[in-house]
């Protein structure tokens, strides 16, 4: 009865799918269209990139990129050191890198004034950038 009941289905499909009539387009789509790349043909070109604007925060990235690889090594290769220095303690990589004098453990006033630095560079950041998208630079 299932089977039945599946082909029935399948023929009222096919019937509907074999009666469908070509879909043709309202009249004056394709001149509308053509209408619109003619316009679009005849428009000014894209504005280019402006890469000189751009490359001064590329090259700081870059460096900035750089700088953090080296310090990464240099951390790396002062966790290598204290556990040269240590063989006989079993620590995990992560609570080197914590116990490491470079990361963690340096006194407060020196954090303080990377914080500050830190804001420091952000603010001028962000409002340099805000300048020069609003053309004021």
């Amino acid at each position: 009865m299932m089977r039945d009941d599946m082909r029935h289905d399948e023929d009222e499909m096919d019937r509907i799918f074999s009666g469908e009539d070509e879909i043709q387009p309202s009249s004056g789509f394709a001149a509308s269209v053509m209408e619109g790349v003619q316009r679009e043909a005849v428009g000014p070109p894209p504005i280019p990139f402006p890469w000189m604007r751009a490359l001064p925060g590329l090259v700081v990235a870059g460096l900035a990129v750089v700088l953090v690889v080296m310090a990464a090594v240099v951390a790396g290769g002062q966790v290598e050191a204290a556990t040269v220095h240590r063989p006989s303690m079993s620590m995990s990589w992560l609570s080197l890198l914590l116990s490491s004098p470079l990361v963690f453990q340096g006194n407060v006033g020196s954090a303080a004034i990377w914080g500050v630095l830190a804001v420091g560079v952000t603010f001028v950041s962000v409002n340099l950038s805000m300048r020069l998208a609003s053309g004021r630079g």
